[in-house]
């Protein structure tokens, strides 16, 4: 064999394990760029959901509705449900449907305290009303004050939905009925079931 044939063998073996390796690292799409539909709705799981760190949990479908609130610029909260668990927690779940004309982004849903900065466009404001006991509950938060509910609420386009949560501490078993604030939008009242 000459010693051109054997360096074109060698190159040509080269340039099929480089192939190889670029088709590894696409994931098996088959080519095709995957792009993003909807933004990313959360990075935080509740507390006692079972998931582990950086897990999604797909949302279940929605049976009820506990109450839905319209805000300005045709953006609409509906609440699907606001359970209360075992652990002394409640997480309220719904969908933020876009019927506007124009994209959304819930910066100001994050409310005016500099430590929900880290939450970012999400609903960290979100606050839970006891009348009868006169306390408000505020949207818990991880060690990084991070909200543990819904983030990264950027550029929801027109005619798109996504699921929301927020996680709060639960009011005493006694409160069955509480109102669900977000800043901006009118309040909503809900009531509280057992997880």
């Amino acid at each position: 064999m000459s010693k051109g044939h054997g360096s074109r063998t060698a190159g040509a073996a080269a340039a099929i394990a480089a192939l190889a390796l670029l088709l590894a690292g696409c994931g098996g799409s088959g080519g095709k760029a995957e792009t993003e539909t909807t933004p990313s709705t959360t990075t935080t799981q509740p507390v006692g959901s079972g998931a582990t760190s950086g897990e999604q949990t797909p949302p279940a479908e929605p049976t009820e509705i506990l109450a839905q609130i319209k805000g300005d610029a045709n953006v609409v909260v509906t609440i699907n449900s606001a359970v209360r668990d075992h652990d002394g927690y409640v997480t309220v779940q719904g969908t933020l449907t876009n019927n506007g004309t124009k994209s959304f982004s819930a910066i100001f849903w994050r409310g005016g305290e500099i430590a929900l900065v880290p939450s970012g466009a999400s609903v960290a404001g979100a606050v839970l009303v006891d009348e009868a006991g006169k306390k408000r509950y505020y949207v818990l938060r991880d060690t990084d004050g991070v909200c543990l509910c819904s983030t990264g609420l950027i550029g929801i386009k027109p005619g798109t939905s996504v699921p929301i949560f927020a996680q709060f501490p639960a009011p005493p078993a006694a409160t069955t009925e509480v109102e669900f604030e977000l800043p901006t939008m009118p309040p909503a009242k809900i009531t509280l079931s057992e997880g």
